[in-house]
């Protein structure tokens, strides 16, 4: 019987979604020729080559195409498994938690279902706020542990990178998009924001002027003024709604932006618990 390991398939995984065997590398601590490595290891035993590889990118073969849900099914089986036998009935306790709005209501309610099915004497504590007053009151002691977005090039110190988020221009509904006007009217979060920034930063790398007319802490007012013609905004690739236009030729690329875990120096059982609970879903997201 084929024997296949589960950490192969997850890096596998995490390949196929970033695209790049540097950031795979970053994401799973590893050196870029060990996850190469591990590929290889994988394309011997399935007897099959899954990328195409080029010098600007990989693309996966017919049968990496395949391999990916069969891949998620047994990453996803295992991690239920784990979750349930590790269960222990002494782990207890209360875990803060950070993030900012848009992560709570994405990410957040599965992990936070999850996790209380299977540690149901832990309690969890969430309070959504900007990044900016997250880290100050985790500074301040007031969090066990926060999840935040960072640039990948300046990240806080003890900060883990979970998952790289693709950006992309978003508009209204049968907006034009071939490319931006002089002046880009922008419906963006409160400074300090790496979405804001990420937008700012690009515009003016193009030679556009961006004027921030609607500002709202919400994703979900963000959305709401784009929706209604106010302005364009930047948000993750994966969570655009259907009904957005989304600019991608003619205007300035965005960076990508990190999502974090940021875990304080003295963790309980319960904390330790809910940080690799929620490190072991997101990365996989």
């Amino acid at each position: 019987m084929l024997q296949l390991d589960v950490p192969l398939l997850q890096t596998f995984l995490d390949l196929v979604e970033t695209g790049s065997f540097t950031r795979t590398a970053t994401r799973v601590h590893r050196t870029q020729s060990a996850v190469s490595a591990q590929v290889r290891r994988l394309e011997a035993m399935l007897g099959a080559s899954l990328f195409e590889r080029t010098t600007r990118q990989i693309v996966l073969t017919a049968a990496g195409e395949r391999l990916v849900p069969h891949a998620q099914a047994v990453v996803d089986a295992a991690a239920a498994l784990a979750a349930r036998f590790r269960h222990d009935e002494d782990v207890a306790g209360d875990v803060r938690i950070g993030c900012p709005e848009d992560i709570a209501s994405a990410d957040l309610p599965a992990i936070l279902a999850d996790f209380a099915a299977a540690y149901p004497r832990v309690r969890l504590h969430v309070r959504c706020d900007l990044t900016l007053h997250l880290t100050e009151q985790f500074e301040e002691g007031a969090f066990d542990l926060i999840l935040i977005k960072q640039d990948p090039g300046r990240l806080m110190p003890g900060a883990r990178v979970l998952r790289h988020e693709e950006l992309c221009w978003v508009g209204a509904p049968r907006a034009a998009i071939s490319e931006p006007p002089d002046v880009v009217l922008l419906a963006l979060a409160p400074a300090p924001c790496v979405y804001r920034a990420r937008a700012l930063e690009a515009l003016a790398r193009g030679g556009y002027m961006g004027d921030i007319v609607y500002v709202s802490p919400s994703e979900t007012g963000q959305v709401a003024a784009v929706r209604a013609g106010l302005g364009w905004s930047v948000m993750p690739q994966r969570r655009v709604p259907i009904d957005l236009a989304v600019a991608r030729d003619g205007w300035p690329a965005l960076p990508e932006v990190a999502i974090c875990l940021i875990t304080a120096a003295r963790m309980t059982g319960a904390v330790e618990a809910f940080a690799r609970f929620a490190e072991a879903r997101l990365a996989s997201a």
